[in-house]
């Protein structure tokens, strides 16, 4: 058989399948990676591709209007990470895919902290996107009224997030009301102009509301009166509104349609408005009260048994709690999933084990600066709590491996552990290593680990993606060898102050293809060469933290310009580059948004402002040195500002820690 027909053969055997089958085969292949060179072998991957996705995030503006004309199917565009994006750029490319004769599916769009989009950008999305449903706009704090506008001409909108649109007024919010009466969710948390006028006509206008989240206004009890006459309200979260009492939770009883309601830090709140409001809710799923009550009364703790079958979260962090409170929710509350007791005072072995002799679905216990925990508590979870994935001891400092041991052992579906600042040991990594479902561990400030318990757990633990190893001193660049050989998935990888590795453990850390967010804070003895190997063979990378690397050098500022092309945070603080290097990265980097870069003393003024202005308006935050505040073109600064980017000056000593 030639070459030519042997070469033909596949893809003509691919060709003949149906569009829907070959759609079927490549949606069984999950790695993205592997996905894309499914279509660059076969033009019928390709077309199915095009014809059957529904999900996309690009990274690039530039590529923006190549995405939309390839995915006609699209029904999610994610652009929160899409550097440089603003209104010209995205009217284009929606105008570029809409002309190509195709109506857009798209019914999902997240703009988050995509501040370079205005109101001419909202009014073309929504012109171009009759189906629109949902659009996010959290963290564009110069997002206001006019915004609100032109999305009030998309009719069929159902969820909005509004998150810290700091120039949103009730003005704004009214014409999203009137505009969008089927609005289902809505956010609007650190919206601080809106006040109760914009909850009422809200509340008027968009009745089959049922998730709001009001947390963090100036509103007062006045806005839950309005909230209280929707019928379909089943998520209420007002963490941190000051101005709400018990008489506001009275006004929520005229409704009977709350499952999750969250009034954490809600400082005029006590156990007697919340049992009240419990009484009056019988189909409450979760609650929250954390850093709201100073004690929890035992009119708030009798309630509980109304909705012994409905409740499956509570959440009591910062309460001083008793024995009788753990009596109380364990007979009350015997289908719980999840609690959190995080920073709670009071807590006891004892009080954990009566709570979970009687709650033995518990998949969350969140025991978080509960310093008189021991292993006791740890066996009786172990016992009783089978089903546990997420049990979270940070600063437990009398837990030990023999508590682990038993956690290990009869908990095998545990995915994730916290065990930061306590006192375990390689043993107990051992022990955990029985753990094969882990995908999430925290060892930060556990001095006593070695490369031996990092051995133990790559051995068993390879579906870990998250590592945090802040302060491990004792690791060294074996112990990363280790990681790298075992857990080829870790996405987030923290080594801080991890004073013992060196280049030699980057190279065995560039094996880590899914790596993500790395942080390399205060490795003295790391160089360029070693940024190099991290650069070439971590391509996934997105954010990375090079902080007091003092030796880190132009060298590795070059690798991570020729092959980082996603990343898009990054610290390079008293790095020792130079205004050349810091130009070419700068100039490099389409997808870089956040950069700190603090005393970098090689840099000239020069060196600053051409680097700036090299990044072509794709940043959105700048953290410098304050001395250099007077001495930078204000041109320069104005331009910054001026595209979306908040610039912040720092006034720290120049200090070096060897």
């Amino acid at each position: 058989m030639s070459q030519d027909s042997g070469g033909g053969g596949g893809d003509a055997g691919i060709e003949a399948l149906s569009l829907d089958l070959v759609a079927h085969a490549l949606a069984g292949v999950r790695d993205p990676r592997d996905r894309k060179s499914c279509r660059l072998v076969s033009r019928a991957f390709a077309r199915a591709e095009a014809a059957s996705r529904r999900a996309c995030r690009p990274l690039r503006r530039e590529a923006l209007p190549r995405v939309l004309r390839l995915f006609p199917a699209l029904a999610s565009l994610d652009l929160s990470a899409c550097a440089g994006l603003d209104d010209a750029s995205l009217a284009a490319a929606l105008s570029g895919a809409a002309g190509a004769g195709a109506e857009l599916e798209l019914r999902r769009v997240r703009l988050a902290r995509a501040s370079g989009v205005g109101r001419r950008g909202l009014e073309a999305l929504v012109a171009a996107c009759p189906r629109l449903e949902a659009v996010d706009l959290s963290h564009c704090p110069a997002a206001g009224d006019r915004e609100m506008a032109a999305l009030a001409a998309a009719a069929g909108l159902r969820d909005l997030a509004l998150d810290k649109c700091l120039a949103v007024t009730d003005v704004g919010l009214a014409k999203v009301a009137v505009g969008c009466p089927g609005l289902e969710r809505l956010s609007i948390r650190w919206c601080r102009e809106i006040s109760d006028i914009g909850v009422e006509l809200l509340a008027k206008k968009c009745r089959r509301l049922r998730s709001v989240d009001i947390s963090y206004l100036k509103v007062t009890n006045e806005s839950l009166r309005s909230l209280s006459t929707l019928e379909k309200l089943e998520d209420l979260a007002m963490v941190g509104c000051l101005s709400i009492d018990d008489d506001g939770l009275q006004m929520l009883r005229a409704g009977n349609s709350l499952q999750s309601i969250d009034l954490s830090r809600c400082d005029h709140v006590t156990s007697q408005g919340l049992a009240s409001l419990i009484e009056s809710q019988s189909f409450l799923q979760k609650i929250n009260v954390g850093h709201t009550l100073h004690e929890i009364d035992t009119c708030f703790l009798s309630k509980l048994s109304t909705i012994k079958e409905s409740l499956t979260v509570l959440r009591l962090d910062g309460l001083e709690v008793f024995a009788s409170t753990f009596v109380a929710i364990g007979d009350s509350c015997k289908n719980l999933v999840e609690i959190g007791l995080s920073k709670c005072h009071g807590v006891t072995d004892d009080g954990i084990s009566s709570l979970v002799a009687h709650c033995n679905y518990l998949r969350t216990i969140d025991l978080t600066c509960c310093h008189l925990i021991t292993d006791d508590a740890l066996a009786a979870i172990a016992e009783n709590c089978r089903m546990i994935e997420c049990l979270r001891l940070e600063s437990c400092p009398f837990v030990s491996a023999k508590g682990l041991e038993q956690i290990a052992a009869l908990c095998s579906r545990l995915k994730e552990i916290d065990l930061t600042d306590c006192c375990v040991n390689d043993t107990a990594l051992q022990h955990l290593s029985r753990c094969s479902e882990l995908l999430i561990l925290k060892l930060g400030l556990c001095s006593s680990i070695s490369d031996k318990g990092l051995a133990y757990i790559s051995s068993n633990c390879g579906k870990i993606e998250e590592l945090d190893l802040y302060r491990c001193s004792a690791i060294t660049d074996d112990g990363l060898g280790a990681v790298a050989r075992g857990c080829k998935k870790i996405r987030m990888l923290n080594l801080r102050y991890c004073t013992q590795i060196t280049d030699g453990g980057l190279k065995h850390l560039s094996a880590l293809e899914e790596l993500t967010n790395l942080e390399l804070r205060c490795l003295a003895h790391i160089t360029g060469i070693g940024i190099t190997y991290i650069a070439v063979g971590c391509t996934c990378l997105v954010e990375l933290d090079l902080k007091c690397c003092y030796s880190v050098d132009d060298a590795g500022l070059w690798a991570l310009s020729r092959y980082s092309q996603n990343l898009r945070q990054l610290t390079i603080s008293y790095c020792q580059v130079t205004g050349l290097g810091l130009c070419h990265l700068l100039s490099s980097l389409r997808c870089l948004q956040e950069l700190k870069m603090v005393h970098v003393s090689w840099v000239s003024i020069e060196g600053f402002e051409m680097a700036l202005r090299a990044t072509c308006g794709r940043l959105k935050k700048l953290k410098m040195f304050g001395g250099l505040r007077s001495v930078i073109s204000p041109e320069l600064i104005q331009m910054l500002e001026a595209c979306g980017c908040r610039v912040r000056w720092v006034d720290k000593p120049l200090v070096y820690k060897g």
